[in-house]
């Protein structure tokens, strides 16, 4: 399943404009707390002084970056923050806003598989494109998430395209692009993450593996098998004995 990863779009002046469901999950912050402030509202006591000085000056030089800090939840509880920050320009090149992507690295331990933890990645686009791909990217998942649309065995990229108004191939690249995967093995992540839930409750053990499968939007046996240990790196069985130890 793709981590949380927290979005926080600022203004020129580095005041938080927006911030997406999974800076919430990770800082405890809604947006209505944070609009208008700025994102070093996270740091405290044990924030790196060394980290926060490069992160000011890259900022000041209006170029993108890499950096690690030690933030702060909203109930106080410091955590490992692994961050990338670009600047967006509009077609002056004048600094209009700065996009950051940021996830718990206390959890996320390696952020090489992340398109979006990537300095090559690009937002300085004067038409703010890459922006609209990670505003899309996010309601993609919102959407799948929310209503289920996994349980679906015949989702098509063109259906969820349709929701969103948009097309499949743009869809397809931002999924691409975003999740670094194809829309088939996004979609199946969901799957895997509720079969997951299923198989170690109670009230599904009168099922087999594949009954469970079977509602969790798979239609293919060795798919089902095959897609689980693609993305959890075990087969259904062994997850099971892990997660009943």
């Amino acid at each position: 399943m793709l981590p949380n990863i927290a979005v926080i779009l600022t203004d020129a002046q580095r005041k938080i404009l927006w911030v997406n469901d999974d800076f919430t999950e990770i800082t405890g912050y809604t947006l209505t707390e944070v609009i208008g402030k700025k994102p070093s509202l996270l740091q405290g006591p044990g924030s790196e002084q060394d980290a926060i000085n490069r992160i000011r000056r890259s900022l000041e030089h209006q170029i993108a970056f890499r950096e690690e800090i030690t933030n702060y939840r909203k109930n106080g509880e410091a955590y490992l923050c692994k961050l990338v920050i670009h600047p967006v320009f509009d077609r002056q090149q004048h600094l209009t806003n700065f996009i950051a992507f940021e996830v718990d690295g206390d959890v996320v331990k390696d952020v090489e598989d992340l398109p979006l933890l990537q300095l090559q990645e690009k937002y300085s686009s004067s038409s703010l494109k890459g922006l609209e791909e990670v505003k899309l990217f996010f309601k993609v998942k919102l959407l799948v998430e929310q209503e289920r649309l996994y349980l679906d065995p015949d989702l098509s990229l063109k259906e969820v395209a349709d929701r969103l108004h948009t097309n499949t191939k743009y869809l397809s690249q931002v999924v691409n692009h975003h999740a670094g995967c194809n829309f088939q093995h996004f979609i199946n992540s969901f799957r895997v993450k509720e079969v997951k839930e299923k198989i170690t409750d109670k009230n599904y053990h009168n099922l087999t593996l594949f009954g469970i499968a079977l509602q969790c939007g798979f239609k293919n046996k060795s798919t089902f098998y095959k897609v689980f240990r693609e993305i959890t790196g075990q087969t259904p069985k062994e997850y099971i004995k892990m997660a009943r130890a």
